[in-house]
């Protein structure tokens, strides 16, 4: 088992917040595909890192789903997607080994 994890940002390279249905899209299409998803979204996390001899940062939201195997070519290619539609130059979909206790 594997608990998949999505780091999004809630704005864009620009400052503007992305709508609330799009989140809600994202949202609705993993938990179709996947059976279900948790949402960190009520509370957004923050994102800081260096990159260009300056801090940078981000609110985000965390989605995660549980998988029994990985499609690797399925995220990528849904990671491109995301990374076109929000307008950024990385999105961070991350997985790690899990086991249900």
């Amino acid at each position: 088992m594997h608990l998949v994890q999505l780091l999004l940002p809630l704005y864009d390279n620009e400052g503007t917040r992305f709508a609330p249905e799009f989140f809600a899209a994202i949202r609705d299409e993993l938990a179709t595909r996947f059976g279900g998803i948790t949402a960190f979204s009520r509370a957004p996390a923050e994102g800081v890192w260096e990159a260009g001899g300056s801090r940078q940062r981000d609110d985000i939201v965390v989605y995660e789903v549980m998988v029994e195997d990985i499609d690797g070519g399925w995220w990528r290619a849904y990671r491109v997607r995301l990374e076109e539609v929000m307008r950024q130059d990385a999105i961070v979909i991350r997985a790690q080994d899990m086991r249900l206790l």
